[in-house]
């Protein structure tokens, strides 16, 4: 347990320094236009989730994302202190990428967002971003496994273009951006928000995955 929660822990650190990093690069070399930023901020997020999936998914399963946790722990791949334990490593492990990304920048490191998202559009967004996210592994990961990293990656590059919100679509990286007043951040006002949204989506999916794709399997 300990080797899944530092590869949690290192996986949610790598991705959101990536997330928000990325992001202040994109914005610096982009100035005004917001679209260029925006694709920077897209493949950097694409290459670094293949690469953590494939080097740390046969130690943890590379969640990094409590909402694909809960699911697991819903389908009984994970017990209730297991999926506690690895939600506290995404998030704990995640804020320390933002800082760090921060710090490598040159921006202070304790910042809070004032990057508003809210409304329904901004919510029906999320979770659709994460309906189709956890449907994507619960699919891949049962016919496809190899092929995983690559769809997660791809899956989150078209639904960073396709979704109102950019598709968070993760609670905890959620979080993480409401401590980063930079291009990807979020207000602490708008989390609550996401992360029902967000929920809602994965328990969505879940629940199809379970009713409609097994029981046609069967």
């Amino acid at each position: 347990m300990s080797r899944r929660l530092w590869a949690e822990a290192l996986g949610s650190f790598f991705l959101f320094a990536t997330v928000i990093g990325s992001g202040v690069m994109g914005e610096t070399l982009a100035g005004s236009d917001t679209a260029v930023a925006l694709l920077a901020n897209t493949g950097a997020t694409a290459a670094i989730l293949f690469v953590l999936i494939a080097m740390l998914g046969p130690v943890s399963g590379a969640q990094f994302n409590p909402a694909v946790t809960l699911v697991l722990r819903l389908r009984g791949s994970e017990t209730n202190a297991s999926a506690a334990a690895l939600i506290a490593a995404q998030v704990s492990g995640g804020v320390l990428g933002v800082w760090a990304a921060h710090a490598m920048f040159d921006l202070p490191v304790l910042q809070v967002s004032q990057h508003l998202r809210s409304g329904p559009g901004q919510w029906l967004a999320e979770g659709i971003a994460t309906f189709g996210l956890v449907t994507t592994i619960l699919l891949t990961a049962r016919h496809r496994p190899q092929a995983l990293p690559a769809s997660v990656a791809l899956y989150i590059a078209a639904a960073y273009w396709f979704t109102a919100s950019t598709s968070f679509a993760n609670p905890a990286i959620t979080l993480a951006r409401s401590v980063s007043d930079t291009f990807a951040g979020i207000a602490p006002a708008s989390v609550p928000g996401f992360v029902l949204a967000q929920l809602s989506g994965a328990l969505l999916a879940h629940l199809f995955d379970r009713h409609v794709m097994e029981a046609r399997a069967t």
